[in-house]
């Protein structure tokens, strides 16, 4: 699988899972499908970190959408302006810049413990969807990136699993993204710049067009 195939996987079941979160909470077949997202997204970032040649633009994308995906994050699932939860965009920003800082903390006089507690609380107290758990699963990649395949998902598995303890039990279907993550073949596939924006407008514009429907009284 290359990154497209699993950006593709991460989006669809992403969607699977906001719609079922919206119009049919009672349903838990769509939040467990829902799972598989958020750690493709991880690994994504990391690979995305990895390879970038440009840091600066990366993390500016990212909190570009961050901020333009709050308004209909907070309309689809509370239906008004929300301070208390925001959306992954803003997870995945704090991610990127951690790894960042964990690479180049002694140009600053950064330790590196003290970098991943910030991060953890930062997440924390701003509310970011999945919280200090979300960077945690994106430095269980990071710390990991130069194992072997086999190694590296074990230990993934494992930080995972145990961290998912302390949240609910349908986030241990969260576990089962790893099954699509290990055929990853470190490919980009097709570059296109139509579908690299596609898959960050994907977010706030699916949100919009699920709160319309709900105002609406639409179900579907």
């Amino acid at each position: 699988m290359n990154v497209l195939i699993l950006k593709i996987i991460a989006l669809s079941t992403m969607i699977i899972d906001h719609y079922g979160a919206i119009f049919h909470s009672d349903a838990e077949i769509f939040r467990i499908i829902g799972r598989l997202a958020f750690p493709v997204y991880c690994f994504l970032l990391v690979e995305g970190y990895s390879h970038t040649s440009s840091i600066k633009k990366y993390a500016g994308r990212l909190l570009l959408f961050a901020v333009i995906s709050e308004v209909p994050f907070d309309l689809a699932f509370y239906d008004k302006i929300f301070l208390f939860h925001q959306n992954i965009f803003f997870t995945l920003f704090i991610g990127l810049i951690t790894m960042y800082f964990l690479d180049n903390g002694s140009k600053y006089n950064i330790n590196r413990n003290a970098v991943i507690i910030i991060s953890c609380i930062l997440a924390t107290i701003l509310f970011v969807d999945y919280g200090a758990t979300g960077i945690i699963y994106i430095l269980a990649f990071y710390f990991t990136k130069n194992h072997d395949k086999i190694k590296r998902f074990k230990i993934v598995g494992l930080v995972m699993l145990a961290v998912n303890l302390l949240s609910s039990v349908l986030q241990q279907f969260s576990l089962l993204a790893l099954s699509f993550l290990y055929f990853y073949n470190g490919e980009l596939g097709p570059k296109n710049k139509f579908l690299q924006i596609l898959f960050y407008v994907a977010y706030p514009i699916h949100l919009l067009i699920f709160y319309i429907l709900k105002t609406g009284g639409l179900s579907f």
